[in-house]
């Protein structure tokens, strides 16, 4: 298993980091993100959407459970799929709602709390664990779960701000 692990010691460092993810990503990918309230993963998200060229405003899908974005990547419009699965009461509310449709070659989703629906969510191609350091920021690491996550980590270009 391919993996990447790093410290982002300010914010910076964690838009730089969802800049970097976002030069690296391709259609169909699907990340999970994983890590305590506060640990920076709609920050991460955030910064990756704005980097991939989403000008407006990115809310996170608290209440919503998914927010879609349409960006431009390699010249082809894709759609990413925001999902914050912390207020879901069960994996079937994610079927309920017709989620699953989302998960395609054509979108990239990208996942906040996936163990809420881990039953019924489609594995990811890349894992990402963040983790609050009190004495450095925050620990990141990605990991590749299929061939497709191992070309994206392949193509990361990140070099933290030591």
């Amino acid at each position: 298993m391919q993996h990447f692990k790093t410290v982002l010691h300010d914010e910076a460092g964690t838009a730089a980091l969802g800049a970097s993810l976002a030069r690296a990503l391709a259609p169909g990918l699907v990340i999970h993100l994983h890590g305590d309230l506060g640990a920076g993963k709609t920050a991460l998200t955030r910064a990756l959407l704005h980097a991939a060229g989403h000008a407006g405003h990115v809310r996170s899908p608290t209440y919503t459970l998914a927010e879609p974005y349409k960006v431009v990547l390699g010249g082809e419009p894709v759609e990413v799929i925001h999902f914050d699965l912390y207020r879901m009461a069960s994996p079937e509310e994610f079927l309920d709602a017709g989620f699953r449709e989302y998960f395609n070659d054509r979108n990239i989703c990208i996942v906040e709390w996936p163990e809420k629906a881990q039953a019924v969510l489609p594995p990811p191609d890349i894992r990402v664990f963040l983790d609050i350091s009190p004495e450095q920021g925050r620990d990141v690491e990605l990991q590749a779960l299929s061939d497709q996550g191992s070309r994206c980590l392949d193509r990361l270009k990140f070099a933290p701000n030591l």
